[in-house]
């Protein structure tokens, strides 16, 4: 059991919220404005066409070391898990990281004392270096930062009340970027254009690198790390290539991430161009910032919206009203021309969906985690869930490299204002903001229809299945090894409490009639469920309703919680447990409340089976049917089969 489960503080809660404010904030300038100050005022030599071919360089630069960031991210986890410090494992890197990210991000954000123009290639060099170390600090912090939430507190609710804090810190934080660029930027120019000068980019950089910095150490100096036994479960580390092959052994999450990824660059194109749209074809870059704020309210609704589509609608008509409803607004966006309220309407109505179709695809990956377990016989939780990030990622580190190509092609570059535009560079620039991005999401859509049958009765069906075989793959081998004890007759407590039940009154005959094995079950009086021995956590499915350990003992147990309880998708459920843990009897497992099952119309009843129950005879209840038990109380002995 976890030695230590207290409350955190309100000034921790805020440190860590702030520091998800300054980390988005951060990215927000590393993602989208820094492509923005490279193609528009770095370089500014009088030469245009080797102006043009430093910016193609340097932005492709970006994109090649965006892509190999990404297989250097899982050694950047393990160097990070294998931390050992007296001030934890994160917390240093949230500190070193954010330091050294934010001073090389902001150098950035100069000319390097106009080195480019002594020495193109030397600079090219520099720049490359600066960069990628700059990135991989950066996810020191950004990977140390997200992953100490479960060190900061054992709490599961604390947990939920911090991260929540933390997602409003980073949404506006990452918001609050677009909102002021523009406005700074020209504010604290020398030369007041459209689009600011050198100095009033690198002011704005060297404010949210400042407050990145110090955000990051506002985490290291308040928030502090509990140590518990939960702490020393570690999952092995995902590289890049295990992403891969799972994603190619499971075809329902190969195909969700296919058209996620096509979804994903067009999005990233279309989004990063805006900005562009606002300063070269309206001439108005701080009417940008109108768009930014409406954007930060609009993701807050879209993101409560989503859990009230999901019980109305499936998951495919959410995801292709989403792609309609965006394609629909590009039409009106390329239609738009100058009209101020036309633009934001449609650049408003693109946004909007973006929240939940992220959320769509999130469950259907979540889904295809059992889904591969049912086709392919084991399952790769880690593995899987780790394919989201890899395709934002990837998406962002592709529209970098190609937003460089289009302010190209269509002349914005350094010296060009809405006026010098020509009308060729106009029409590139709308084919490439409007068009391309409009195929990628049809072709998302086609992909999604086509190919995607993970809907939610099928996965309510897989996992039916899954609860029916469940315990009966794991071999005599991994069983006996976590076995430590050899007493001859075994006594088993509820793991809840209430009213007792034969498991042959069970309301399912699967149950009823010992198919998942001999057990009991219990009419719960609260939602609290706790290990009834000393064991080691084999499985907790996804919708957190059931639970599977191999004790100590040698009995493999399925604790599941009421009758079609998986259509709730986790509503009502708390998990406390992982994959892999170890466990002591009496620590909570799970934790549900009643009145959800009871809303749904479902039966609550807690059933307890023994899988494995071929090992053992005689199962007898040794408390009357109907008794009122307490949680841990003995309910059943059985006996150890011979030989």
């Amino acid at each position: 059991m976890s030695t230590t489960n207290k409350k955190m503080s309100m000034g921790q809660r805020l440190a860590y919220a702030f520091g998800a404010f300054g980390n988005d904030a951060f990215y927000g300038l590393l993602s989208g404005y820094l492509i923005v100050f490279i193609t528009s005022h770095l370089f500014n030599t009088g030469n245009k066409a080797l102006d043009n071919h430093m910016i193609s360089l340097v932005t492709l630069i970006i994109m090649i070391l965006r892509i190999v960031e990404l297989f250097i991210d899982p050694f950047i986890g393990n160097a990070i898990d294998r931390t050992k410090t007296k001030w934890g494992h994160f917390r240093p890197w949230v500190v070193i990281g954010g330091t050294i990210s934010a001073l090389l991000l902001l150098l950035l954000f100069t000319s390097l004392g106009g080195l480019y123009a002594k020495n193109a290639f030397v600079y090219l060099v520099v720049f490359a270096i600066m960069y990628i170390t700059m990135d991989i600090f950066y996810s020191f912090k950004d990977v140390g930062f997200w992953s100490m939430l479960p060190s900061l507190t054992t709490d599961s609710r604390e947990r939920e009340k911090t991260a929540t804090f933390a997602r409003f810190g980073s949404t506006i934080g990452g918001g609050l970027v677009g909102v002021l660029v523009m406005p700074a930027v020209i504010y604290f120019s020398a030369t007041k254009t459209t689009s600011g000068d050198n100095q009033g980019w690198f002011v704005f950089a060297a404010i949210i690198c400042t407050i990145a910095l110090v955000s990051a150490w506002c985490v290291g100096l308040f928030t502090r790390e509990v140590n518990s036994e939960i702490r020393e479960n570690k999952e092995d580390t995902v590289g890049v290539f295990g992403v891969l092959k799972a994603v190619a052994q499971n075809d329902q999450l190969l195909w969700i991430a296919i058209a996620y990824l096509f979804y994903g660059v067009g999005n990233n194109i279309l989004c990063s161009l805006e900005v562009y749209y606002f300063t070269y074809i309206m001439g108005k870059p701080t009417s940008f910032s109108i768009l930014s704020t409406i954007n930060i309210f609009l993701g807050m609704m879209a993101a409560a919206l989503f859990p009230v589509l999901s019980k109305r609608f499936s998951r495919r008509a959410v995801f292709t009203g989403s792609l309609t409803t965006m394609l629909i607004a590009i039409g009106l966006f390329a239609l738009s021309g100058s009209n101020l309220l036309m633009v934001l309407a449609s650049a408003v109505l693109f946004a909007f969906p973006q929240q939940i179709v992220f959320l769509v695809v999130l469950m259907i990956i979540t889904d295809s985690v059992e889904y591969g377990q049912w086709k392919l016989g084991h399952r790769d939780e880690s593995l899987s869930l780790s394919i989201r990030p890899l395709i934002d990622k990837f998406g962002g580190a592709v529209s970098n490299g190609v937003v460089g190509q289009i302010a190209i092609m269509a002349g914005m570059t350094t010296g060009a204002s809405a006026s010098t535009i020509t009308a060729a560079g106009r029409t590139n620039f709308k084919l490439m903001m409007f068009a391309v991005p409009a195929l990628m999401m049809v072709i998302a859509i086609v992909i999604f229809w086509k190919k995607i049958i993970l809907t939610e009765a099928k996965h309510a069906e897989i996992v039916a299945e899954l609860e029916k075989t469940w315990g009966k793959d794991l071999k005599e081998t991994d069983v006996e090894a976590t076995s430590q004890v050899a007493a001859k007759t075994l006594k088993l407590a509820s793991p809840i409490a209430g009213q007792l039940m034969p498991l042959a009154e069970v309301n399912d005959p699967t149950f009823a009639m010992g198919g998942l094995g001999q057990g009991f079950a219990i009419k719960p009086s609260d939602g609290k469920v706790y290990a009834p021995f000393d064991a080691t956590v084999r499985q907790v499915f996804t919708t957190r309703h059931a639970v599977g350990l191999v004790g100590d003992n040698g009995v493999v147990m399925l604790i599941h919680v009421g009758l079609g309880t998986v259509a709730l998708k986790g509503t009502g459920f708390i998990s406390y447990v992982d994959t892999n843990q170890r466990v002591k009897k009496g620590d909570q497992l799970l934790e549900f409340w009643q009145p959800t099952i009871q809303k749904a119309g479902l039966d609550d009843t807690v059933i307890v089976t023994v899988t494995n129950s071929q090992s053992f005879t005689d199962f007898q209840l040794t408390l009357a049917p109907a008794s009122s038990v307490e949680a841990l109380t003995t309910v059943m002995e059985l006996k150890r089969g011979e030989g």
